[in-house]
């Protein structure tokens, strides 16, 4: 793995060897997921949380260990690799960055602080008609004395069942400029009003709609300007897409080294198939693959922890664009190596697919991605 200092490089050591006691086989991943039903492990992230890897990227003053988007890097790529069921973190890391920058003392010491000791996050931006083209927001938020009252409808909110708060981002002025009149809120778990409902999926309990009806919540809810949100929901959107090419980095890593133990094993024709030049040469193109989203990856963490308040549209959607779809290619060869084995519960390959596969539209399908990539080219 690419590091840039020796404490990077001890970081990474650390989370490999907790990982590799804790959720090295798959009976130990099971026991914390009934059987692979849960993508979270609340008693695994709290062990993570007493180590204080949760509070990385979070000033010290909230409780976090400080550092920059780097270590959340690393920390995600690390844990993804070993398939860690800590699914709340992603959004968690995402949702931390708003509030650092744009939220209240009091929002933060009650967000990030609560990050620091286990506590998962949740940001909702999707609506049923509000995906790709977020501007089109139509969730309402109406100021009332004392606050607002929300009433619409989120969708594809990550981790909003157990979450202790969802960032949303609601329309709290009708304007001629669709980017303008959106409001950051800061709603609590349990507000009512609230109604969060699971969306089957064949990941399992991850993505939830989110229903409002006159949901009541106070002035101290705002988080950031009111009427201002773009601008701070790119700079979130930005941080996601990094945060979720880290995630897709380690994943992708792991079903590379998942399809090259098995062709090392597996024999047909009196020999291991990984010696026949069809998987030896995609084995190698796979590699070589890897390798430039490791190094695009963190080089555009390093550019983002050199100048935080950069917003890097263009380098943080090419190291999305380019993670995802290299990992999604690795389980689909990945797949095709193992033959039926791939397509097995057995083993973890499909595992690897199911996870990937949907990472190319999450967070900005990877045709918005290009399309960001060609307007800052002035096209």
């Amino acid at each position: 793995m690419h590091v840039r200092t020796p404490e990077h490089a001890s970081f990474a050591s650390a989370i490999d060897t907790f990982c590799r006691s804790k959720v090295g086989t798959r009976a130990q991943r099971d026991a914390l997921t009934r059987n692979g039903t849960e993508a979270h492990s609340p008693a695994l992230y709290a062990q993570m949380a007493e180590l204080g890897w949760l509070g990385a990227g979070i000033a010290p003053e909230y409780g976090g260990s400080g550092g920059g988007m780097t270590d959340i890097c690393i920390f995600t790529e690390r844990t993804s690799y070993w398939m860690a069921p800590v699914g709340g973190y992603v959004t968690t890391a995402v949702s931390a960055g708003p509030y650092a920058k744009f939220g209240t003392e009091a929002q933060r010491e009650k967000v990030l602080g609560g990050i620091t000791r286990g506590r998962v996050e949740a940001i909702s931006i999707s609506e049923p008609g509000a995906g790709s083209d977020a501007a089109a927001i139509t969730c309402r938020a109406t100021r009332t004395p004392g606050g607002y009252i929300i009433n619409g409808q989120k969708t594809w909110c990550s981790n909003a069942h157990f979450a202790d708060h969802i960032l949303l981002v609601a329309r709290t002025l009708a304007s001629s400029s669709r980017h303008e009149g959106l409001t950051m809120f800061c709603v609590p778990a349990g507000t009512p009003g609230m109604d969060i409902r699971g969306i089957p999926t064949m990941a399992g309990k991850e993505v939830n709609d989110v229903f409002f009806t006159d949901c009541f919540v106070p002035e101290s809810a705002v988080v950031g300007a009111v009427d201002q949100a773009w601008p701070q929901m790119m700079a979130g959107l930005n941080g996601e897409r990094l945060i979720l090419a880290a995630s897709m980095l380690g994943r992708g890593r792991r079903a590379f080294d998942d399809a090259v133990a098995y062709v090392k094993e597996r024999k047909q024709f009196g020999k291991p198939i990984g010696s026949f030049q069809a998987l030896k040469h995609r084995i190698a193109d796979l590699a070589t693959e890897l390798d430039c989203c490791e190094l695009l990856v963190y080089r555009v963490a390093a550019m983002a922890d050199e100048a935080p308040d950069r917003m890097l549209p263009r380098e943080a959607s090419m190291a999305k664009l380019k993670t995802t779809e290299t990992a999604k290619r690795v389980a689909i060869e990945g797949m095709q190596m193992l033959g039926g084995y791939g397509y097995a519960l057995e083993y973890d390959m499909e595992s690897h697919l199911r996870a990937t596969v949907i990472s190319t539209v999450f967070g900005g399908t990877s045709e918005i991605q290009r399309d960001i990539i060609g307007k800052t080219f002035g096209l």
